[in-house]
């Protein structure tokens, strides 16, 4: 008999460690120490136009995916039963950014005035127009990008260290850091245990790769600022939890 390939959540983080070279450079370039206090500022109002979306996107994916369970899809009633868990975990986060931006020097303004960047709704758009018109599923493969590259664990003294930026400032990459592996690793167990078909499993990495490039093009603008980002090389601390 022969050994069983690699998991479901095995062929998605090896498709995504290919790609993500310049989600790498962009991150790196982002949290440079010249001028970060801007960009840090500027960051958090991203991040509030990202995460403001998260529970409203998986509100209507568990609607769909109930109408799907009705209907005898066996992927739809795991998923939902996922993402009710998953909700409770991320209900409020956008308030925590709106808490951080007074500390920061900003305003909850800054983040709820100006329309948010293109990147912002391609990254998040995409995943409405999935969930309505094709399957809930797709999701998966956003929150695997947003949970797989979270903020690593010494970003928060690095910004501390770097702009003087009080604790209460710097919460949501703090407690991102903290969370989002044990998010990370619920995401890995369900995908291997959910009975994907190829079709389905395509779908959640091509929305894996979508969100990989527009987190990628947001962190690029962000961090335009200064000189351009520096060529891939070894030696370069990752400012995100996931391995070089």
């Amino acid at each position: 008999m022969s050994a069983a390939g690699p998991s479901t959540s095995a062929r998605l983080r090896v498709t995504l460690r290919l790609l993500d070279g310049e989600l790498r450079d962009a991150t790196e370039h982002l949290w440079r120490p010249e001028d970060l206090l801007p960009r840090y500022r500027a960051y958090l109002c991203a991040m509030h136009a990202v995460v403001r979306a998260s529970v409203p996107l998986m509100l209507r994916a568990r609607e769909r995916a109930w109408l799907l369970q009705a209907c005898g899809d066996p992927v739809a009633g795991p998923l939902a039963a996922y993402l009710t868990g998953h909700i409770r975990e991320e209900e409020g986060h956008d308030a925590w950014l709106l808490e951080d931006l007074p500390a920061a020097g900003g305003a909850p303004g800054d983040a709820l005035g100006p329309m948010p960047a293109p990147a912002v709704a391609a990254l998040a758009g995409s995943q409405y127009y999935w969930i309505e018109h094709h399957h809930p599923v797709a999701l998966l493969g956003y929150i695997a990008v947003l949970e797989g590259y979270a903020p690593a664990a010494d970003l928060t003294s690095r910004i501390a260290g770097t702009t003087g930026l009080p604790d209460a400032a710097l919460r949501t990459v703090r407690e991102h850091a903290a969370l989002d592996t044990g998010h990370l690793d619920d995401l890995h167990a369900l995908l291997d245990r959910l009975p994907l078909t190829r079709d389905q499993e395509a779908d959640v990495t091509v929305s894996a790769m979508h969100s990989l490039d527009a987190l990628t093009r947001l962190f690029v603008r962000l961090g335009r600022s200064g000189a351009a980002p520096p060529s891939r090389g070894a030696g370069h601390p990752s400012p995100m939890g996931v391995p070089r």
